[in-house]
Order: C-alpha cells, then sequence, then structure tokens
C-alpha cells in the first residue's frame, strides 16, 4: 500500500493544467500539494455522487483535463456510474481511485470484499479506454506521465494506507477550505466562465 500523500506528491508533477477534484479522507493531503488550487473543485460531502459530478464537469469542459481523486467507499455506493462514464468516452477524464479497504471517515469499518475486487478490472469491464492498478509507489511514479498523456476515460487503482478517523466528527481537527460555492466561483473566474 501506498501513502495517499505520497501518491499526491508524485502525481502533481504531471498535473499539467488539469481540473482535479480530490474526494475521501485521502482527499485533504491534495490541498498539500496542489500548485493551482484555482483548478481544484471541491464536492466534499457528496459521498457517492462525487463521481457523477466529476462526469459532468468532463463532459461540460471537453477542452479541459480533469481529474478525479475518488475513494472506493464511494464508488461503491454508485456503481453503475462506471458504465456510464464508459459509455459517455469523455477523453479528459482521468479517474483515480483511492482504495484503503475501510470507510476511514466513519471509523475504518471493511468495505465489503475489500481484499478481492479489482476496481481497474470492473472499469476496464465496463468499457473504459484504459485501466491501472497499483500498489507500489516506484511502479505508479514511473507510469503516471504515460497515463496523463492517454486518451480517457481513464481508470487508475492505487491501494492507499487506511486513514482511519475515530473521532466524532463534530469534534474533528479541520484545515481551514475553501466553500464549494467559493471553488466553483474561483474556478468559473479561471477559466473565464461568466455567470449571470
Amino acid at each position: 500500500m501506498i501513502r495517499a500523500e505520497d501518491v499526491f506528491r508524485t502525481f502533481q508533477e504531471h498535473r499539467g493544467n488539469a481540473i482535479v477534484i480530490p474526494t475521501g479522507t485521502s482527499g485533504k493531503h491534495w490541498v498539500d500539494f496542489t500548485n493551482n488550487e484555482k483548478r481544484d473543485l471541491n464536492l466534499g460531502g457528496a459521498m457517492g455522487q462525487t463521481t457523477s459530478a466529476a462526469l459532468g464537469v468532463a463532459l461540460s469542459l471537453p477542452q479541459e483535463k480533469v481529474v478525479l481523486f475518488d475513494s472506493e467507499g464511494a464508488l461503491l455506493m454508485n456503481m453503475g456510474i462506471l458504465a456510464t462514464i464508459a459509455g459517455k468516452k469523455p477523453k479528459n477524464f482521468f479517474h483515480f481511485l483511492l482504495d484503503n479497504e475501510c470507510y476511514a471517515t466513519t471509523g475504518g469499518q471493511p468495505v465489503p470484499n475489500a481484499e478481492d475486487i479489482n476496481y481497474a478490472g470492473v472499469a476496464k469491464e465496463a468499457g473504459y479506454a484504459a485501466a491501472y492498478s497499483f500498489t507500489d509507489l516506484e511502479e505508479f511514479a514511473t507510469t503516471v506521465d504515460e497515463i496523463m498523456k492517454e486518451t480517457g476515460p481513464v481508470f487508475v487503482a492505487i491501494k492507499v494506507v487506511p486513514e482511519v478517523e475515530n473521532e466524532p466528527i463534530g469534534r474533528r481537527n479541520r484545515r481551514p477550505t475553501r466553500s464549494r460555492a467559493e471553488t466553483i466561483r474561483d474556478l468559473h473566474s479561471e477559466l473565464g466562465i461568466t455567470v449571470s
């Protein structure tokens, strides 16, 4: 398994100008590595629906690379989205799945069939253009540049170390982040989109 911070540190070197949508417990680390916050889209609190929203962003902005850092717990809530993504064939969509084999946000309960499910295999069989699976940082680091040059939709499953949170949600230390509305406003401004 790989530490989420190492995934983000490695990915950042190959981000280019992509719009990045980080989600899940591991997604909290992205803020430490981003080099273009105005192209980051915060969809926190949308567990099970983030993948659909990210697809919408990719379809509405076909000239922009869109990278989603998803979590397996959230994806399991809406597995049908894999077939929808495959059917829509967004060439600009890169779907990274950070798989920690548990529901880390709610105390670390195991995800069903966590050790055996092959998410990259499911995505490929659903019709993604390419699918990868990583458990080793060095292998990921030597492949990510080529992945980001692929024509999407591309799926990348990465086994990450769980970061279980057991403190009640209201008592957890939260780092200041931009609200969802602020991230959308900043992205609109960055892309020159005017909203009337």
